[in-house]
Formats: structure tokens, sequence, C-alpha cells
């Protein structure tokens, strides 16, 4: 056994270390020599090399070691017929019951493992490790046994179970999926926007090109002088702030006593293909801000950004304030990034190569497509927002369950290529939003410094797309009086968690110290149970002014209402 372990190492070792060397000389290789035209060869080829890497003799030996160690056990486990399989993708006793399948994933489990240690191993810069990490982690999701009929014990059993009925379900699931464009992550057909999604009463009371404003009907018999502005993410549908009663963040707002308008975003296509970052920001962020305040005829309101939509909202705050205009009374930023040195595994695709590769190809205009975008985001987590999916709806049959939020998820939008250029660009790759002056926006300087108002801030733990320390360093470049709260799961769990929920805690620092890392914020900060919106609604209230006779009607003056909400732009499929 030692001896045959000893020879899988070596062969392991070595496959590995020239798949690497190979893959990232090739890849480089190749996105150089990509037809750009003669103009995009000129830009690209001087910015694309190959990463230098090597490999320590003293880590891969200690790594050799580890590798004996663990198949001599698996060997032994082998010998006794049982195997300790503690993943959740071999978790149903189909696996255990069968000693060639369960072998056959506790081997992948063990080199699986060893592949993701080689890959810390190796010796280069952070960033190529980093992509080598991502590689193998792509590369080992797709490898595993659950993924593939002939050695998924469980969709066997389950074959013979139902006497072939579940590979005749699955099948009709991969032509649905294929008809559709994408996998199934919930059985779409349950939900309808405006019917059982996106259900809060309101109506559309502005629109132009490039978004629909959204006035809700209050739910209490005064509102706060200060209206509530929401932008939503515009990458996505504004729906994941209102998804049903029960987990709404449009209705908490509303149900608190704020008058509360929303951002809809028009689904952009050909006619945008030429919209900017500058447009944006402009002629839908400004607009809607100056609009909000016509209708309600208040000096300032209230605003909320999330994820891109807090961007977007930092970058026309700062715009106004250079302008020597400051509408906004007090910003709420929800898992958003201002500072963008901290951006967890996205970084494995951003760096001066892709980015003028991405500026040759849609810089002047085009569209981003909403499935590549969803696709992008989907492989960030690959075995629970692809294979899973994968195993569940082909090898076994099944439907998903029906879940609003992935139904959202599903539910995908385009970018214009200009203002996807832009975003890449001064934000992932150059960071320009943090360093004064040096990003101009609608002809002015930004300078988020400008930006003095009480600010709240909340980020999530384990979010994989604005990473903690990502969303904390918002609180080091706003100069106003912040309040930073931390809440449990990840970018979208973490932020529509009811309280009714009574699930999950958020932290709060009492002593409103903030550090400059979030590492030392934690020092001291208190775990509370449940949901963060308790805080947030009492934090809000503060900062909304007195109240005053709710509105009889939507809009006012020339603001009328157009159309119930949730209006058109909604429905719009990418």
């Amino acid at each position: 056994m030692k001896d045959d372990a000893q020879q899988q190492w070596l062969q392991t070792a070595q496959q590995f270390q020239q798949t690497m060397t190979d893959t990232w000389t090739n890849a480089f290789a190749s996105f150089k020599n990509m037809d750009l035209g003669q103009a995009g060869a000129k830009l690209m080829a001087p910015t694309v090399q190959p990463p230098k890497m090597s490999f320590s003799p003293e880590k891969m030996q200690a790594l050799q070691q580890q590798f004996m160690q663990d198949a001599t056990e698996l060997w032994s486990e082998s010998l006794k017929g049982a195997y300790e399989l503690k993943d959740k993708r071999f978790s149903d006793p189909a696996w255990a019951a069968n000693p060639m399948a369960a072998f056959t994933a506790a081997a992948y489990l063990l080199n699986a493992k060893t592949l993701t240690k080689m890959a810390e191993a190796v010796d280069t810069d952070e960033k190529t490790r980093a992509r080598i990490r991502f590689t193998v982690e792509q590369l080992t999701a797709a490898a595993a046994p659950s993924n593939f009929l002939a050695t998924n014990a469980e969709a066997q059993k389950l074959a013979l179970d139902t006497k072939g009925e579940s590979i005749s379900k699955g099948l009709q699931n991969l032509l649905h999926d294929m008809q559709q464009g994408h996998i199934s992550m919930t059985d779409e057909s349950l939900f309808h926007v405006g019917k059982n999604v996106a259900t809060t009463e309101g109506a559309v009371v502005f629109e132009n090109d490039y978004f629909q404003l959204i006035e809700y009907k209050p739910l209490t018999a005064k509102v706060y002088e200060k209206p509530f502005l929401m932008v939503p993410p515009s990458i996505n549908k504004f729906y994941i702030l209102d998804l049903q009663p029960e987990n709404s963040l449009v209705r908490q707002a509303v149900a608190q006593g704020h008058r509360t308008f929303l951002v809809s975003w028009r689904n952009p296509d050909a006619s945008m293909a030429q919209a900017t970052w500058d447009d944006f920001i402009e002629h839908a962020v400004i607009k809607a801000i100056k609009v909000t305040q016509e209708i309600s005829g208040s000096k300032t309101i209230n605003a909320l950004g999330f994820c891109v939509g807090g961007t977007m909202l930092g970058t026309a705050l700062a715009v106004l304030a250079a302008r020597g205009d400051k509408p906004v009374a007090s910003a709420t930023f929800l898992t958003s990034m201002l500072d963008f040195a901290d951006t967890g595994v996205l970084d494995v695709f951003i760096d001066e190569g892709f980015v003028k590769y991405r500026e040759q190809e849609m810089g002047n205009g085009g569209l981003m497509k909403g499935g590549d975008l969803a696709s992008t985001f989907s492989f960030l987590r690959p075995n629970d927002l692809v294979w899973n999916y994968v195993v569940g709806n082909y090898l076994k049959g099944e439907t998903p369950p029906a879940f609003d939020l992935l139904y959202w998820n599903s539910d995908s939008t385009n970018l214009p290529g200009p203002f996807y250029a832009w975003y890449l660009r001064n934000t992932y790759l150059e960071n320009n939003l943090t360093k004064p002056g040096k990003a101009t926006v609608c002809g002015e300087k930004v300078d988020l410094g400008l930006v003095d108002i009480p600010v709240y801030i909340y980020g999530s733990r384990e979010d994989h797309i604005v990473p903690i320390g990502g969303a904390y360093a918002s609180t080091q470049f706003l100069p106003g009086k912040k309040r930073f709260v931390m809440g449990a799961s990840g970018h979208i769990a973490g932020v529509i968690n009811p309280p009714a929920k009574n699930k999950r805690s958020h932290w709060i620092r009492e002593d409103g110290k903030l550090p400059k890392t979030h590492a030392q914020w934690l020092e001291g900060a208190v775990e509370h149970p449940g949901s963060w919106w308790t805080d947030w609604s009492t934090w809000l209230a503060t900062q909304a002014g007195k109240e005053v006779a709710a509105p009889k009607t939507y809009g006012k003056g020339k603001y009328k209402a157009i159309e119930p909400a949730p209006g058109r732009y909604v429905l719009a499929k990418a």
C-alpha cells in the first residue's frame, strides 16, 4: 500500500505541477493572441505575461507525507468497509451502502483536498495563487463522482426504485433548461412578478429611458416628513427588496411610517448600448433623488443603496456635493463597496489585460449579457449554485422547490457595455472612488470626503461578492457620523432577514468606535440574536424628522401615477 500511495502521489504531484504550469502559460499566451484586431493586439500584448511559479521541495515533501498517511487510512477504512464521507454531496445512505461508490467518493475527497493544498503551496504572487485556487475549485467541483450517473449511487438507486422514471424526468428537465437558457434553481412557473413577488402596493410616478420611480402606498396614518428612496443594484431586478410581504424590506420601511420610493431599473436592450456610468448617475440616481424631493416637497430625503446600488448612490452623493448640493440627509449602504481594495474572489478575474479586453469589446457600445453575469456569480459557489442543481434536476429528476429568492436570482438583467467597462476600471481595477479627484463623473471630481452625512453601513459576514472587509472599509472614507452593523450569512440571505423569522444574528459595537480594519472592529463587537432590521429601523427613524399626515394620492403636480407597481420595466427579460 505504501508503494502504491507513493506512486500515486508522485503521479499526482507531477501532473499537477505540469498541468498548472501549462494551463496558465497557455491561457496567457492565448489571451495575448486573441483576435481583437490590430488595435486590440497593440492594446493587449504589452500587459499580459505568464505568471512565474515554482514549487518548494519542502512543501511538496510535507504534502507527500500527508497524502501517504491519508491514503493509508483510506485503505484501512476500505478493509473495514466503513468510510467517513463528511460531505453533503455523499450524505445519502445509498453511498455508504455501495462499497465501490463509497470508496470512489472517499478517494475523490482525498484527491480534492490534496489538490487544494497543492494550490496553496505554489510559490507565486498572491493573485496568481488565488487564480490557481479558483481553478482547482472549479475542476474539483466539476469532477465529483456525484455529478455523473455512472458514479452517483444515490441517483442509481433512485432510478431503480422509480423504474427509470427519475431518469426520464431528468431528461425532461434538461431539455426544459436548455430551452430557457439556464439551470432551474427553483420552480419558476410558480412565481409571477406583481402577483406573488413584488406585491407591495404602489404606483410608478416617473419614468425615463433608465428607470421607473415607484412610490409605495402608506400603511400608516402618518409618515415621516423626510421621504425614503431605495436604490437597488442595476445588475439585478429591484424586487429582491420586495419579494413577499413577510420578507420585504420595502414593506418594512412603509410599515415603519416612511414615505417610500424605489428605483426600478430598465433592463437594457440594444437602444441602451451606448449608456455610460455618467448617464446612470445623472439621469437615474440623481434624477430619482430630485423627483423624490419634488413629489414630497421635502428639502432633504433619506436614501438607501444595495450592492452596486450603494456604489452608485455614493458616487451620486459625491457628484452632488461637488456641486454644492446636499439633498440627502442620511444614507444606508447594504453590502456595498466604495473601497475596492478587498474584492474577494471576484479579484481573480480582474487585471489590466482583462479590463482592456472588455473596454475593446464593449467600451464604446454593446451589452454585457445578463446570463453571462448570472453564470459568473453562480460559479463563485459551484457546488451550491451549479452542480447541486445539475444533480438534482438531471440525475435525480427532481423539481427544485419553490424559493422566491432563487427565482429572483434567475431573473437576470443586461448591462450597457460602456457602463460596465467604466465600472471595471474605476472600481475593481484602479479603486478610483477612494482617491479624491481621481475619478471624474458627470463633469465633477469625485471626493467621498465631501459626503458628510450620517450613514448606516451593513455587511454580511459570509458574503462572497462584497467581502465583509470591503463593506466595512466604507467607514474609513465617509466623514459623517457612522454606524456599522454586521449580519450573519451571505450577500442576499444576510440582507433579506426579516425579524419575524428570528433567524441568524447581527453584531454591533456599542462604543461606536470604527478602527481601521474590520478585524479590529470585531474585537469590540457584541453578538445580538435575530435580524439587523430592527436596529436599522430604529436608526432610520432618528433621521426622518417629524411625522406628518400620509398623502392620499400618488405623485404630485406633473408627477402622476403612470401605472400600478411593480411597473413595466421590471417585467422585461434579458
